[in-house]
């Protein structure tokens, strides 16, 4: 009798967590296939790159109690305000970040202790009439076939329920299709990986 309440309740579990995995993805669906967003603003660029560069570390930290990165920043002075939709760049930059935080942390659980010493950096620059967000991190970086196939819907590279494979393809979408800007991925195997947005001005 207690064998079969220990598998109902295992099995309950797994329901409740392919649910929240299925209810993930149908939301993720739902937005990328809207096809408006919200209004373009007059946005200070530095000001919501570092909250939400800090917003993701804080989430991870709290998903992860040993989760911690060296987090750095650094801001052009002279990128003033741009004209984009707020909530929709807010949304590529945590999803970066995210995608950062997970990246060096399970390249932390695989290394020796003090071997390996795990960063993010989040850089802008007004080049002319583009800006750019600059996010780089020392993880595992992606071989060039990854990077091919990164920004397709439901590709992912995270383990089985930790990811929808939504994320950098939404993301993308936001960039080039609602922004007319470009989404540009530099990474070396093993070593880092660089997430370049582009924006006009």
């Amino acid at each position: 009798m207690l064998e079969i309440i220990d598998l109902v309740l295992v099995n309950s579990t797994k329901i409740n967590e392919h649910g929240n995995r299925a209810s993930e993805i149908v939301k993720g669906m739902l937005m990328h296939s809207r096809g408006d967003s919200g209004e373009f603003q007059d946005t200070d660029l530095n000001r919501l790159a570092d909250e939400y560069f800090h917003l993701a570390f804080h989430g991870m930290r709290a998903e992860h109690k040993d989760f911690n990165t060296e987090m750095l920043a650094e801001y052009d002075e002279n990128m003033g305000f741009v004209k984009v939709v707020p909530q929709d760049i807010s949304r590529v930059i945590i999803n970066i970040v995210n995608n950062a935080c997970f990246a060096v942390y399970e390249k932390s659980k695989k290394e020796p202790p003090g071997a390996y010493k795990p960063q993010i950096k989040i850089k802008t620059r007004r080049i002319n009439d583009k800006a750019m967000i600059y996010v780089w991190e020392n993880g595992n970086g992606y071989s060039e076939n990854i990077i091919e196939k990164i920004c397709s819907p439901f590709f992912t590279t995270k383990p089985t329920g930790k990811g929808t494979g939504l994320g950098l393809s939404i993301s993308h979408d936001i960039i080039t299709q609602t922004h007319k800007g470009k989404l540009d991925i530099k990474s070396n195997s093993g070593e880092f990986s660089e997430f370049i947005i582009t924006l006009p001005v």
